[in-house]
């Protein structure tokens, strides 16, 4: 369920990819029912059972989501690894949010299993 909080601060934010972030949020919230959100460590972050990831709007020449604990995240092509367990997917553009959304998808329902296992 989309939060106002996130509504209000994607409202107010000046940022060269805002209607991708906007894109990338309906697609991480479509993934599972039980996925909540909230503005925290300055952006929308993504919850199931912990910190999925948040998007980091300092980065302006890409939409990047923090995924804060990367370990047993599959990278690839969506999810680069990064240091302290931490890994960032990053999109370009429109283009790259739509050739993106399904692996982003998989690693998000991916979380969620290993969430489950825990």
């Amino acid at each position: 369920m989309s939060s106002k909080k996130v509504d209000e601060f994607l409202s107010k934010l000046d940022h060269p990819l805002r209607e991708e972030l906007a894109v990338l949020r309906d697609t991480i919230m479509k993934v599972h029912p039980g996925i909540t959100e909230d503005v925290k460590w300055g952006g929308p972050s993504f919850y199931y059972k912990g910190d999925i990831a948040t998007f980091s709007p300092r980065v302006k020449d890409a939409a990047t989501l923090v995924f804060h604990q990367a370990e047993g995240l599959t990278p690839g092509a969506v999810l680069e690894p990064a240091p302290k367990g931490k890994a960032y997917a990053k999109f370009k553009n429109m283009a790259d949010v739509k050739a993106k959304s399904k692996g982003l998808q998989a690693i998000i329902k991916e979380w969620i299993k290993l969430m489950d296992k825990s």
